[in-house]
């Protein structure tokens, strides 16, 4: 496949994973204002299960995978600092990932969440890491 096609693709998976990564804290800052087993809280369960795992599921793994297949098609990029620096990025991106799935599970088991103010906090960190990695791809400092 033409490495343009893929990178277009890979662009895509990345802007769905991202809408989740930026998304999903900000349910859980509502999510934690809302009783325990009420009907919002149910509801809220639901949009967090549905983002998870119908979106941010495959378009981590989409975005890991074509992310991947292009440095196969282009390993010269590895040579790069601020490629190491981005990759080292999408690593930590995929730890607030994983952070956010254990808490959903948090409350998807009624455990008493954390404050709002908590999520909020969360909420900053893919956003921050996402500018991060924007400007390493595109001003390619090093």
């Amino acid at each position: 496949m033409d490495y343009q096609i893929v990178k277009a693709l890979h662009i895509i998976a990345i802007i769905a994973w991202m809408a989740g990564l930026l998304y999903l804290p900000r349910l859980f800052v509502y999510h934690s204002l809302v009783d325990l087993g009420s009907v919002r809280s149910q509801t809220f369960k639901l949009m967090e299960r549905r983002l998870l795992k119908g979106v941010m599921n495959p378009a981590m793994i989409v975005s890991w995978l074509l992310g991947l297949y292009l440095l196969h098609l282009n390993p010269s990029l590895l040579q790069e600092y601020w490629m190491i620096l981005k990759f080292l990025c999408v690593v930590l991106m995929t730890y607030f990932h994983i952070k956010f799935a254990g808490m959903r599970r948090s409350f998807e088991a009624d455990e008493v969440p954390k404050s709002d103010k908590y999520y909020r906090y969360w909420n900053e960190a893919p956003t921050l890491t996402m500018i991060t990695i924007v400007l390493l791809a595109v001003v390619e400092p090093f």
